[in-house]
């Protein structure tokens, strides 16, 4: 609807109001007249009443919660009174002359007719100010502005985002490829011994930290597995088999634990192939000569 065709609206909306409080005017002065009323209370009086509806529906529309469920039961409270004072009216034709009549020829409908004409000013003292009050203190909830849309999370938003479009912040970063480590040639060494392999607790795998710079390599070039050995065997030649451990030989040629343990077996067992010496008996005698005991 565009703003004119709203203009209209509202227009004709006061129009039948005002109409109908001057038609409640009429009824409405009457009746203060009735129970007494000079005339400037009398022609002010219809404003006790149907003003304090007009407030009711003000504070309606403005306050939330118990507030404006308060202000909705003044609202239907000062409507109905002003509806019976009304209907009493057109049923009572002589409340249209001046000076006091009764409203009602049974005395108990006349005294609480009289009572709710004349407490509807007290009341609207009351209740006006208390709506008054709750709407000047009232304070309406902050609207949602752009930047705030922006700065909620996703969870937040009245729509579900699609998770294809949006990219996680938890997605791990991409690793480098791993370099394979150059492979060692392995050590050729005489008849080992079968050793039986312990497997060793699995350990977490490392991220790759990259090669190893030149300036942090070692100077000392690679040795072959056949220098290894003869290294070893001239480390622990004089060795005895009890002091033949990996941990001294990796010491004494500056080596691995691995090629440490290979080369102690390797020695070990050359140790144990390495054939024993036995006494060689002496020749026998020729024929005609007499054997070397008896000749001495």
């Amino acid at each position: 609807m565009n703003r004119r065709a709203k203009f209209w609206i509202v227009a004709a909306l006061l129009a039948v109001v005002g109409m109908a409080f001057r038609v409640s005017w009429n009824a409405l002065k009457d009746v203060a007249s009735a129970i007494g009323a000079d005339p400037v209370a009398a022609t002010v009086y219809p404003l006790v009443v149907d003003g304090l509806m007009a407030l009711a529906l003000v504070a309606v529309l403005v306050l939330t919660g118990a507030d404006r469920r308060f202000a909705l039961r003044v609202l239907v409270g000062y409507t109905v009174a002003s509806l019976v004072l009304n209907y009493t009216h057109g049923l009572v034709p002589t409340l249209h002359g001046p000076g006091r009549l009764r409203l009602a020829d049974w005395a108990p409908a006349h005294w609480a007719l009289v009572l709710l004409a004349s407490s509807l000013p007290v009341g609207s003292i009351y209740f006006g100010s208390d709506l008054v009050a709750k709407v000047l203190h009232h304070k309406p909830e902050p609207a949602e502005n752009t930047q705030t849309t922006v700065n909620r999370s996703v969870s937040d938003l009245p729509e579900h985002a699609d998770p294809a479009e949006v990219e996680s912040v938890y997605e791990s970063p991409v690793l480098a490829p791993a370099v394979a480590a150059p492979v060692a040639p392995p050590v050729v060494v005489g008849p080992v011994r079968p050793v039986k392999s312990v497997a060793s607790p699995a350990s977490r795998a490392r991220r790759t930290t990259g090669t190893v710079p030149k300036s942090a390599r070692s100077a000392r070039p690679s040795r072959t597995p056949e220098e290894l050995l003869a290294e070893a065997r001239s480390a622990t030649a004089e060795w005895s088999d009890r002091e033949l451990t990996a941990d001294r030989i990796r010491e004494a040629v500056r080596t691995s634990s691995v090629n440490a343990r290979t080369l102690r077996d390797a020695l070990k067992a050359e140790r144990t192939e390495r054939p024993a010496l036995h006494a060689v008996p002496d020749a026998a005698p020729a024929e005609g000569e007499a054997p070397a005991e008896q000749a001495s």
